[in-house]
């Protein structure tokens, strides 16, 4: 492998090198990581001891929380849910009112232990209590699922691939050799994710796909989702921020973060490009997985449109220039319980919706176009370890064994047919194609 791009050092968390004489831990942290916590959760004193201070710490950065709240009841008629917040004498206080579906999601700054009471606003049945135990998001009722085996999307499929192609096309200006790179999360932060997953878990709703496309294969497999409160977002894609910087060699801004998608059995993503404007540099996040009898690969294709395939492991990241290379997971996610849970964080060169359409800036590392003869050196369903050697070893240790380079839209779609169909019959997609 080569050297993972420069990250944050994994003690910046650590309180054993912090002059921190208090912290909060949260609830679901990992016990490997209980060491590494977020600066907001730290607590760092003064010569001189300050109870109303530390009090004052106590409260905003422990005890003070942000939940969020989605409304999902009878989807047939969706109606607006009520909001009380319920006061320690058991009063019933009026907090606002909630409109149905995910665009409508309201998160609330509240403090552990706070109860919530939600009613239909047209029936005042109570519909659900809640008491606030962590920072977090609970959705009233469920997203009713959109899967229907007997659809056909395959048209649809490939004239997106076709439009897929061209876009990537379209975007001049790089950032990297290859376009990708795969490295690793802060601690602190990997376990500031790991929490907020194990809490939520249990709240997770479907994701709102019908109608938006065939990128996630909605329509045969349910996709799982968790919104991540607005300044927790905050908090973790400006961190992540600084180690995209160092891998881009560029000064970004903030402007989007998504997740936690679950993706389970069955799951694929089709080849896709990001939006252009506000995705020029970003990073995969795997936060959590099991259950795999193989590995689930994200496949990147590179400056010259070979294909890597990056095996990741939870608290991995893979930097992407993802409005420039294409990038997918056609593969089915296989294994009976197998799931695989993500967030995706981006950004943009700063004040700077036209990056695309510029030359690179002087410095830039130039584009790892011809790498010389390839050949297989290792086994054909052994992925990120090399199986692929060429002549020039730039090329890393994930090019993928099928040696495969899409040339147009056609191929994309040839290379979701064939990965689909090889996979469910042989397990594998080393063959020719």
């Amino acid at each position: 492998d080569w050297p993972p791009a420069p990250d944050a050092a994994a003690s910046d968390g650590d309180l054993a090198l912090q002059q921190c004489e208090a912290a909060c831990l949260e609830i679901g942290i990992d016990r490997s990581l209980v060491q590494a916590v977020l600066p907001m959760f730290r607590y760092v004193g003064s010569d001189r001891p300050d109870g109303e201070r530390f009090m004052s710490w106590l409260d905003e950065s422990c005890q003070r929380v942000e939940f969020g709240f989605i409304n999902y009841h009878k989807p047939e008629e969706k109606p607006e849910v009520a909001i009380f917040w319920m006061s320690p004498e058991g009063q019933k206080i009026p907090n606002r009112r909630l409109g149905w579906g995910e665009q409508k999601t309201n998160f609330i700054k509240t403090f552990l232990g706070h109860k919530f009471v939600f009613e239909d606003v047209d029936t005042g049945e109570v519909v659900m209590e809640h008491t606030v135990e962590f920072t977090g998001i609970r959705g009233i009722g469920d997203f009713p699922s959109k899967i229907h085996h007997e659809a056909d999307k395959t048209r649809e499929i490939r004239q997106t691939l076709v439009n897929e192609w061209d876009r990537h096309l379209k975007v001049k200006r790089t950032f990297s050799e290859l376009g990708f790179s795969r490295g690793r999360l802060p601690d602190d932060v990997f376990s500031s994710m790991g929490a907020f997953t194990y809490n939520n878990d249990k709240y997770r709703s479907l994701e709102e796909w019908g109608g938006k496309g065939v990128f996630v294969n909605w329509w045969e497999r349910d996709v799982k989702f968790i919104q991540i409160p607005w300044d927790l977002r905050i908090v973790w894609q400006t961190r992540i921020k600084e180690l995209v910087e160092a891998w881009a060699g560029c000064e970004l801004e903030n402007t989007s973060m998504y997740g936690l998608r679950r993706y389970e059995e069955g799951a694929r993503l089709l080849t896709h490009v990001d939006r252009v404007t506000t995705h020029a540099a970003s990073v995969i996040i795997n936060v959590a997985q099991g259950n795999l009898t193989k590995p689930w690969t994200v496949e990147v294709h590179d400056h010259a449109d070979r294909l890597h395939e990056v095996v990741m492991e939870p608290g991995d990241i893979v930097y992407y220039e993802s409005a420039k290379c294409l990038h997918a997971r056609n593969t089915p996610l296989m294994g009976e319980g197998a799931y695989y849970t993500n967030v995706f964080s981006h950004y943009r060169p700063v004040n700077d919706a036209n990056w695309y359409k510029k030359d690179n800036p002087e410095g830039t590392p130039e584009p790892l176009l011809d790498v010389g003869e390839c050949r297989l050196a290792g086994p054909p369903d052994v992925y990120s370890r090399g199986s692929v050697q060429c002549d020039d070893a730039r090329i890393g240790p994930h090019l993928s064994p099928s040696m495969f380079t899409a040339k147009n839209g056609n191929d994309l779609f040839n290379w979701w047919e064939r990965v689909g169909e090889v996979t469910s019959k042989q397990g594998g997609h080393d063959g020719e194609l």
